[in-house]
């Protein structure tokens, strides 16, 4: 059988795995995690204009936490609406 190549994502889970850093959960613990999981579902398209300055201020921001600007944004929306 021919072995598939891991995507480094991947390959970063399946050592995780390895050394043990995931444990099992309840049933109960489970089905409370993909409840929080299924209220952070993206299903809503927005679109709007905003300051370029504030625009490349969200991005630089984003940048230094390491992820996507447009995730950034959302997070804060999430956290504002809630």
């Amino acid at each position: 059988m021919k072995m598939k190549k891991l995507a480094k994502k991947e390959q970063t889970i399946e050592n995780a795995l390895l050394r043990g850093e995931y444990r099992p959960v309840s049933k109960d613990a489970f089905e409370n995690i993909a409840l929080a999981v299924a209220r952070r579902k993206k299903d809503a398209v927005l679109n709007i204009r905003v300051n370029s300055d504030d625009l490349n201020s969200i991005k630089q921001k984003a940048s230094r936490l390491k992820i996507p600007y447009q995730t950034f944004i959302s997070e804060l929306l999430h956290q504002i609406a809630a």
